[in-house]
């Protein structure tokens, strides 16, 4: 009889789960039997292992075959145990030594001539056996890169079945055959699911701060906009843009990311083990270090918007955008159900989603951005009388975005039609990028030298209990929020929430406490209402 093991790791959402795959060889009629809770891919990865085995040179054991996956309750899926089944199988035929194997961790697709493909996830995966006490990973060739990313662990990276049982059994290792000039790796496709990447609105706007071609400088006129964009990066503070068609409400979103500071390591982190389990990692990139941009279309389902679908659940578009900027464009046409289901991760920061298969927790801390027009022909303003809608329709087109969703969003602007003058008049051309983005960085090292020593970094995620007690405004300088508050305008979170907006206010112009004039234009900014303060955050310094 013949016994090894060695380990591998299962994915619960973006945790892992260091698994021990166990292979016993016992006489008997040739069998090959898999337990542990697999899914069928990996049932199927009998077939994978024996075929990768025999042509790569060794021999596949003529006995009773049994492989375990312990801790059996736990649910396992994907194809990224083949390595360490293949592996546990020749411990036990005796092929490598079992005591090599026992302390490694093992995460790979095999081919079935032998080759290791990368699967989804190995960033979490890797993370996972170190926090379990691993020191060896075995990986991919390819994805050896991004499990170098967690610090502590030794990483060996594989093309072969062959060259990994050289390795463990110090024989020469085999070089392999590279593949033709000019063709792309096929190994790459591993690293992503097929349509998936820029074109779906899921994407990093590469290198933020040189992103030429999304500078706010292209934006003609909104003030008001242009400000509530400043802030809303300085903040993190959600974002509602409201006016017609061709003002300018999609290219300010674009241009929103390309304001945000670089992703710190800890963040970076967080983002790319998202990005990994989704299969959306770019090849190449290892660590995603600028803040991700998601613009799922209007028609998105709850599943693909928050999370879920068959099995266990996968993250959806509020993780993908973790850290970074969702924008929902044309927002009163996405499903009422839809958009009310963003309300609970708006506050949390996480989505937790139960399913019969388990419950998966995904981060779920982003900037959302709301775009929407008027009424349903875009024309509607009390400024002019060009919209044809019915006040029914207009009242009806509007009550799609709930009071509890708006309720969350901290600033509410409306963005007006360009005139011809703005368009035409040279030099007219707004703040670049790098000076606004200059600003936001130095407001939020304001911010995390005032939140030093605590869980928040940003404004928005102070509680309001905090804010009320610990960081205060000037005295009297929340009184004509309160006054709004007694007479209904504001709720007791929407008060919480100007206040958070006039400390990321203070902290751009350099206050050391909100005065009276950041609390105005944080009121301004929510409620839309004028409280005669200069828009433009530059006049406030």
């Amino acid at each position: 009889m013949g016994f090894a093991r060695t380990c591998s790791v299962a994915l619960v959402g973006v945790e892992g789960v260091v698994v021990e795959v166990q292979a016993d060889l016992e006489p008997g009629v040739a069998a090959f039997t898999l337990v542990g809770l697999p899914d069928k891919s990996l049932t199927e990865s009998r077939d994978r292992v024996r075929a990768a085995v025999v042509n790569s040179g060794g021999e596949w054991p003529q006995k009773k075959l049994t492989v375990g996956l312990s801790p059996a309750s736990v649910p396992k899926a994907g194809s990224g145990f083949d390595l360490a089944v293949a592996c546990a199988v020749l411990g036990a035929a005796e092929r490598i030594d079992p005591r090599v194997l026992a302390d490694i961790v093992m995460i790979g697709e095999l081919g079935l001539d032998g080759r290791v493909r990368p699967v989804r996830g190995i960033l979490p995966a890797v993370l996972a056996a170190a926090d379990a006490g691993y020191e060896q990973v075995v990986v991919p060739e390819c994805a050896a890169a991004e499990a170098s990313l967690v610090p502590g662990v030794s990483v060996l990276g594989v093309r072969s079945l062959r060259q990994l049982i050289a390795v463990l059994t110090d024989e020469p290792v085999p070089e392999e055959q590279p593949d033709e000039q000019g063709r792309p790796d096929p190994l790459l496709a591993g690293l992503r699911v097929p349509g998936t990447g820029a074109a779906t609105g899921i994407h990093s706007l590469g290198a933020a701060q040189h992103d030429h071609d999304h500078d706010l400088a292209d934006v003609v006129g909104q003030t008001s906009a242009r400000t509530a964009v400043e802030v809303a990066a300085a903040g993190g503070h959600h974002l509602f843009l409201e006016g017609p068609p061709g003002a300018g409400k999609t290219m300010l979103a674009e241009r929103l990311p390309a304001v945000l500071p670089r992703l710190i390591r800890e963040e970076s982190l967080e983002v790319t083990a998202v990005h990994s389990v989704a299969g959306l990692l770019p090849p190449g990139k290892p660590l995603i270090d600028v803040a991700p941009y998601c613009a799922p279309h209007h028609s998105a389902t709850m599943q693909s918007l928050v999370g879920g679908g068959p099995g266990i659940a996968r993250p959806g578009a509020v993780s993908l955008a973790h850290r970074g900027v969702l924008f929902l464009d044309e927002a009163p046409e996405f499903h009422s159900q839809t958009l009310d289901a963003l309300r609970q991760p708006l506050e949390s920061g996480h989505v937790v989603i139960a399913r019969s298969a388990g419950v998966v927790r995904f981060p779920a801390r982003f900037l959302m951005v709301l775009a929407a027009n008027p009424c349903p022909c875009g024309r509607f303003s009390q400024r002019d009388t060009l919209c044809e809608c019915p006040p029914s329709a207009i009242r009806r087109y509007q009550s799609r975005l709930s009071g509890p969703l708006l309720d969350r969003v901290d600033l509410r602007v409306e963005v007006d039609p360009v005139s011809r003058a703005q368009l035409t008049v040279p030099g007219a051309r707004g703040e670049s990028t790098a000076t606004v983005a200059a600003r936001v960085r130095q407001a939020r090292e304001r911010a995390a030298a005032r939140l030093a020593g605590t869980p928040w970094r940003t404004n928005s995620e102070v509680p309001g209990r905090e804010l009320r007690g610990r960081y205060q405004a000037v005295t009297g300088a929340m009184d004509e929020a309160e006054r709004n508050l007694e007479r209904g305008v504001l709720t007791a979170r929407g008060i919480d929430r100007v206040l958070r907006v006039a400390w990321t206010v203070a902290d751009l112009v350099g206050h050391e406490r909100p005065d009276a004039t950041d609390v105005a234009l944080a009121l301004q900014l929510r409620t839309g209402v004028p409280r005669g303060v200069p828009m433009a955050i530059g006049a406030l310094t």
